[in-house]
Parts: C-alpha cells; sequence; structure tokens
C-alpha cells in the first residue's frame, strides 16, 4: 500500500481497467474478464484486496450503464422538504457505493449494490438542482477508490484531489475512436492539461495484464 500523505480528506484512488489504447469500454475477449477479474480482486475481494478502500465512486453515466439502466425514478414532486445537510442512511456499513448525481436522475431500485463479491450501501452525492423528493446521503470515509468513468477521473485529477492511479492494464484494443477513455476533459468542467505522474508499483498479474501504480507529480 502507499504511504498516506496527511490530509483532512479521503485518500484518493483512481482504479480504473484499460485496454492498450486506452478504451474502458468492455470487449468481448477472454482478456478482458481476465483483467476484470484482476481489477475486482484488488480493489474489493476481501481475501485479495490490496487498496484497503472504505468506498468507491462512480459517476452518473457508469451508474447508469451498470446499474440503473436509464430508467426514471418514481418521486413524490409532493414530499416534505428535505432538510439542509448530510442524510445518513446506514452510517456503519462496511463499503459505500457512492453515485456522483447531480439532478438527482438516478432510478435506484435498492439502497446497496453488490460488486466483486462486496456488497456496497449506495448514497448519492447531489446539487441544489435535484428536486426536494430526492434525498442525498453523504458520509465520511479515509479511502475512496474512483471507478470512473473518464470524466470524473480527469475532473479529480485536474482539480488537485486525487493521490494514486491505479491502472488495470489488459492487452486488448480494437481502436474505436468512440469509445469512453480513462481520461476525458469535458469544458466547461474540466480542459485538456499536459500532466505528468511517478511510476511507483509495477507487476504482472497473469494472463497478460499488468498493475501500473502512479502517483502524480508536484
Amino acid at each position: 500500500m502507499l504511504e498516506k500523505t496527511a490530509t483532512t480528506r479521503p485518500y484518493v484512488i483512481i482504479h480504473t481497467h484499460t485496454a492498450i489504447d486506452g478504451n474502458i469500454f468492455v470487449m468481448d475477449l477472454p482478456e478482458f474478464e481476465a483483467g476484470s477479474q484482476y481489477y475486482q480482486d484488488l480493489a474489493l475481494n476481501p481475501s485479495t484486496q490490496k487498496l484497503d478502500i472504505d468506498a468507491y465512486v462512480n459517476g452518473k453515466t457508469s451508474a447508469e450503464d451498470n446499474i440503473t439502466h436509464y430508467k426514471t425514478p418514481d418521486l413524490d414532486e409532493n414530499a416534505a422538504q428535505v432538510p439542509e445537510g448530510d442524510y445518513l442512511a446506514e452510517p456503519d456499513a462496511a463499503m459505500y457505493y457512492i453515485s456522483i448525481d447531480p439532478r438527482g436522475e438516478l432510478a435506484w431500485p435498492v439502497n446497496s449494490f453488490g460488486y466483486g463479491g462486496v456488497e456496497a450501501h449506495v448514497f448519492s452525492v447531489l446539487t441544489q438542482a435535484a428536486s426536494n423528493a430526492y434525498k442525498l446521503h453523504s458520509y465520511g470515509i479515509k479511502r475512496l477508490m474512483v471507478g470512473g468513468g473518464g470524466v470524473i477521473n480527469w475532473s479529480l485529477m485536474q482539480n488537485k484531489l486525487v493521490d494514486e492511479v491505479s491502472v488495470i492494464l489488459a492487452p486488448i484494443a480494437n481502436g474505436d475512436p468512440s469509445a469512453a477513455r480513462f481520461f476525458t476533459a469535458r469544458e466547461p468542467y474540466t480542459t485538456v492539461e499536459d500532466m505528468a505522474f511517478d511510476l511507483a508499483h509495477l507487476e504482472h498479474l497473469g494472463d497478460g495484464v499488468v498493475w501500473l501504480r502512479y502517483t502524480p507529480k508536484s
């Protein structure tokens, strides 16, 4: 485990499974499945994990693609006013799935999500743009894994909120120019910017899959 620097925020790790062309989309290849399994084992499997995370976060598109499948939430627009501040539904959960959902548009069917064999309690990070009918869930954590997509990865990088970048590099590619990438700038929120990193760890995991750990250069 890389050393944590003194800070008042969580230690933030971008941990993403990618092809050698930067594509983070699913590919119908055994090498993709191998990389995906290593990704889960290192981050979530209690017997093999090495990142020691308390929670992991995904952007809204990742949640829609993999969990809520673009359904519309059933909301009571006449609901009582939600008080300002954080709502802690389950403050003692062993793992949290943090959803970045600025306008409260994700239709969660249940309040937990199982990934990599680990059940995670869901809470949403909302803004004032969210309807009053949509509750806010928030909780402070010590080690946070960011699992993409590329827009949220780059947003955190550009705002200097990342301590470590963990790359599970699978020996695959397809050259798709429209595929989501490991890092993606999106104006007006982020811009294209040159950045450099220091290599902290390199390990061949098997099946041609390599684990690379970087720290951002000051």
